[in-house]
């Protein structure tokens, strides 16, 4: 398995862990050190103890909608790998960055953040497909 294999597949695990509600298995994740996140909507998380209580949090709520990823890509960089890819919640679609340090113990997950992706409204786009809203 080489190294982009290696991060997909630890970052494969991050959504089977999460869409099978194990934060045991989703805690041997995260690295130890230097850990953040930012959930949807939520003030960004800095620290492993409030990054594992969020999954527990989030994971404990009866209504837990399943997160299906789509379209990862690998951006590796020495010791330090981004998958960027697209997270689908019900009918809402995210766009997603989980981030992976390499350790003694293979690569850990160092940060996750995940958001909406904006749509420009039909009648703006003159009833044409949606299309990506740019900050500039």
């Amino acid at each position: 398995m080489n190294e982009d294999e290696a991060v997909l597949a630890v970052n494969a695990a991050y959504y089977r862990a999460f869409a099978a509600a194990d934060v045991e298995a989703l805690e041997r994740l995260w690295a130890f050190d230097g850990v953040t996140c930012v959930h949807p909507g939520w003030r960004p998380l800095v620290g492993r103890q409030d990054v594992v209580r969020s999954y527990r949090d989030i994971l404990s709520a009866a209504a837990t909608v399943p997160i299906v990823c789509r379209e990862p890509r690998v951006v590796m960089t020495g010791d330090f790998a981004r998958v960027v890819c697209l997270e689908l919640v019900g009918s809402v679609v995210l766009a997603a960055t989980n981030c992976f340090v390499r350790t003694g113990q293979g690569w850990l997950m160092a940060h996750h953040q995940a958001s909406q992706i904006a749509e420009m409204d039909r009648a703006r786009s003159g009833g044409r497909e949606k299309a990506p809203r740019t900050l500039n």
